[in-house]
């Protein structure tokens, strides 16, 4: 780094900002290479979307991320931080639409705006392994990817039930779609048939289960709601017939003690049976339509109206030959198991509801446990524990398990049944009729088959210049871009693009060599840097970006391209970040939203809210409290205002220091302020010690009492933050801590020899502490102190043991409960020899005056209790 021409005189966040970072970019400060002697850590933050504007939240899960990589490159580590750009996706089409550009434009145009953006707060990347997933160079390797997963096996097409959002115009996942509606959208999910690629991860449902227990530093929480969306359960296989045909379907239940209970059987509007019987039945045709509109989260199936229809059919019973009413219903999805369910409406509250409503028989064939009344009432709800089997025949008296086993058996005794594990988790349908982004790399022949596009056909590239009517795809609409020849024949590219989150499946991955030109992966590279050591993210993506990114890895392992399980060792879900939101209501009804920074606040001594008017008018306005930054109610923060105004290293200490990382942050300008005033203290105290000088080496035999207790403090801060740091992730004590530690330093005396020697080892340590929270600033004072090379380069501070022995205790003198004094002894002191310089003490011989000693009791280096009367 170039020293500047003149010392800057006061703490100027920008001069010195500004400064490293074009050092620390011309220098390549952060570009590693494998170096396979030597321990690497791998730091990844989730990348952003390109939209335009970093968010608080991207700034914080970036920080974050920034200081684990800054703190292990001090600890002598080859550290890997990279970013990129996850660039495809509807957003760009909706602004392209917007703004009357492409999307491509727009995309490119965002990335570099927000790559400075994320430059301008110091985050050390290694910007030569950037990536962008809708570069040719990127979806290449998806596409090929995805014609090996075809060769084996693991792809296929087929019509399929799919969760269309009307307003985005294309298919989500089931992962997709939160409490009905689209995730990005928020537009209600209708269901709808149309031809689909899928990937078996159902074939993997298994290991993406039983490899959670291999992630042992990942939140409990991500784990339970991967198992839970896994859904592995343990039933039976049966099959039904239809009475008066040769016709016959399965049903999967996990409770086959309740066979006998089944009273109806219900299928989904798209089962065949329901198809052919509709054929015939204007009214059934009519509802199996009206299910089209239904929403499909399993929150919203939960709790809205069963409603049905009879298809005139009915199944036989598979032990008792009972003839039971076949109904469509809306609570079954075609996708779910085979599309057909055994109803028992005595212990199951779903078929209660619509066996209460369409009139349908009750049984009752689970009791209580043995020695309570056997008698359930299932006049208002089912009984659903489960218990003794009653009304079973041969089976009465069972319990579950013994039930569970002896049904199963008698069942695949007579080959119509079978024991049979099964998973929530359905194949991931990968298409999507939206342009902007990875066209599917298949082709349709003249006879109809489907083959995929040979290595030297890819990438199919997607044009980027292109005019959006905010109705079609041009891809779908440009009949001539889907033309091609294969092996002199005439055919067809798929004009469906992936869904997006193929890109951000593997994209960690391709970091480890992202200019390999050969491959998706360098093996050799990608096996040096996996798995990532630590990954950084929101809890929102728990289920739909880290699940299918575990998927992937396992199928880059078993096409041989990496050696790892899992993708991801550690992960840590940081919390959101909160801003304060007001708002005025407006006279025609709604309310009008107003930016924080907007807006000037008066609080009282506890920091609440007694007033806030604009800045603009003074009018006044109303909080309503603390919410998610977001665009409707107008109160994120601007990084780059924030920035321009403290700098930096005041944002990045104010998101370390204001709440644990997994925790929500609320913003407080205020706070804001105070981590720039703290700054600004370690500033006027490093520059105050640099104009010392012939400062002499520290002679720990020489030290004083004062100056070992500081030594002390100082090795104690340096044990403290570096376990908070590089393995609790509790950054916010670990500020604390050099807050408390740079307390002392202000206080402690440059007198003597030894103050100032003692100084000389605490400044430098105090700027290691910092540096991984504000690099710029410990970087430029620590050159300021005549250092030559690079703070991080120097490593982290090493406690000394020898300083944290402690050779004399403060002791607290009581008498009779109460505090009187406070004395210095030796660490080994007796007894006697802290009572003898207690009752020295003028103090505590005032009150030892006219009384009797009769009681002493003495902690060892804590308390000296006495007893008089």
């Amino acid at each position: 780094m170039q020293e500047p021409q003149t010392p800057i005189q006061s703490y100027e966040p920008r001069l010195i900002e500004t400064q490293l970072q074009q050092h620390w970019d011309d220098s390549k400060a952060f570009k590693v290479t494998e170096q396979p002697g030597k321990e690497k850590y791998y730091c990844l933050s989730m990348f952003p979307y390109p939209s335009g504007r970093l968010h608080m939240g991207h700034v914080r899960n970036y920080t974050i991320g920034d200081v684990i990589s800054r703190f292990q490159r001090m600890q002598g580590k080859n550290v890997m931080q990279p970013m990129g750009w996850d660039a495809f996706g509807l957003p760009a089409e909706n602004a392209a639409i917007a703004n009357k550009t492409a999307p491509a434009k727009w995309t490119y145009a965002n990335i570099d705006y927000m790559k400075n953006q994320l430059k301008r707060l110091g985050f050390g990347y290694d910007w030569d392994r950037e990536i962008a997933t809708c570069k040719p160079e990127y979806y290449k390797w998806e596409q090929w990817f995805f014609t090996k997963l075809f060769e084996k096996g693991l792809v296929y097409k087929k019509m399929a039930t799919v969760n269309w959002d009307p307003v985005d115009q294309c298919v989500l996942a089931n992962e997709q779609v939160i409490d009905g509606r689209g995730w990005r959208s928020g537009a209600l999910v209708e269901q709808r048939e149309l031809a689909q690629w899928f990937i078996k991860i159902t074939d993997y449902a298994e290991e993406l289960l039983q490899d959670l227990d291999q992630l042992d530093e990942w939140p409990e929480q991500v784990k339970t709601m991967q198992r839970n969306w896994i859904g592995r359960s343990e039933g039976v296989e049966i099959q039904f017939s239809v009475a008066g045909s040769s016709y016959d379907f399965t049903i999967y239940t996990t409770r086959p003690d309740t066979l006998f209970g089944v009273t109806y059987v219900a299928i989904a509007p798209q089962h065949p049976l329901a198809q052919k019987a509709a054929k015939s039945d204007e009214k059934l045709a009519q509802f199996i339509e009206d299910c089209k509109g239904n929403k499909v989260a399993e929150a919203d199936m939960a709790t809205m109206e069963k409603k049905g229809a009879a298809t005139g059919y009915f199944a036989v019973h598979p032990l008792t030959g009972e003839q039971v009413p076949i109904f469509v219903a809306n609570f079954v999805l075609m996708d779910y198991g085979s599309g057909a369910v055994m109803a028992v409406p005595g212990h199951d509250q779903r078929d209660f509801e619509f066996a209460t409503k369409y009139g349908l028989n009750i049984k009752q064939v689970v009791a209580r446990a043995a020695g309570s009344d056997s008698v359930v009432d299932l006049s208002k709800a089912a009984f659903t524990e489960k218990g003794i089997l009653v009304n079973s025949g041969e089976f009465d008296g069972l319990d579950f398990a013994a039930a569970f086993k002896a049904i199963a058996d008698k069942l695949v005794e007579k080959g119509i049944g079978q024991i049979k594990v099964n998973y929530r988790l359905r194949d991931w349908g990968v298409s999507r009729q939206r342009y902007w982004g990875s066209p599917i790399p298949m082709l349709t022949l003249a006879d109809g088959s489907q083959v995929p596009v040979p290595l030297e056909q890819l990438p199919v590239r997607l044009p980027e210049d292109v005019v959006m009517d905010g109705v079609k795809s041009p891809i779908k609409a440009d009949l001539e871009w889907a033309k091609t020849t294969y092996q002199g024949q005439a055919a067809t590219h798929e004009t469906d693009t992936f869904d997006t989150f193929m890109e951000s499946s593997w994209y960690y991955a391709r970091y480890c060599s992202p200019d390999h030109q050969d491959g998706m992966l360098d093996p050799a590279k990608a096996n040096y840097w996996l798995p990532v050591d630590q990954y950084i993210g929101g809890i929102e993506h728990a289920i739909l970006h880290l699940l299918y990114s575990r998927f992937f890895h396992k199928l880059l392992r078993d096409v041989g391209l990496v050696q790892s399980d899992e993708p991801f060792k550690r992960l840590l879900c940081q919390g959101m970040v909160l801003a304060e939101t007001f708002y005025r209501d407006n006279e025609g009804g709604g309310k009008s939203w107003f930016s924080p920074q907007d807006v000037a606040v008066e609080r009282d001594d506890k920091g609440r809210i007694t007033g806030a008017v604009l800045k603009t008018d003074g009018e006044k306005v109303e909080s309503a409290g603390m919410s998610k930054m977001s665009k409707s109610k107008n109160n994120g923060i601007d990084p780059q205002t924030v920035i321009d105004q403290y700098g930096a290293d005041t944002v990045r200490l104010f998101m370390m220091f204001t709440s644990p990382p997994e925790q929500t942050l609320e913003w407080q300008d205020s706070a804001v302020e105070g981590a720039m005033r703290f700054l600004r203290r370690v500033w006027t105290l490093v520059n105050e010690f640099s104009a010392l000088s012939d400062i002499p080496a520290l002679d720990k035999s020489a030290l004083t009492a004062d100056q070992k207790t500081l030594r002390r403090e100082l090795h104690k801060t340096i044990a403290k933050v570096t376990d908070d740091i590089g393995r609790r992730y509790t950054f916010n004590t670990a500020v604390a801590s050099v807050m408390e530690l740079m307390n002392k330093l202000q206080k402690a005396p440059l007198v003597s020899a030894q103050d100032q020697a003692v100084m000389a080892e605490a400044i430098p340590a105090l700027l290691a502490l910092l540096n991984p929270i504000t690099p710029h600033l410990s970087q430029y004072l620590w050159k300021l102190l005549g250092n030559n090379s690079e703070l991080e380069a120097a490593g982290w501070p090493k406690v000394d043991e020898s300083a944290l022995v402690e050779d004399e205790k403060l002791v607290v003198v009581q008498i009779n409960g109460k505090v009187r004094g406070k004395v210095t002894v030796a660490v080994d002191a007796t007894q006697e020899q802290v009572l003898a310089l207690a009752t020295a003490e003028e103090n505590v011989q005032k009150f030892l005056e006219g009384v009797e000693l009769k009681k002493v009791v003495y902690v060892p280096g804590k308390l000296l209790s006495l007893v008089v009367g």
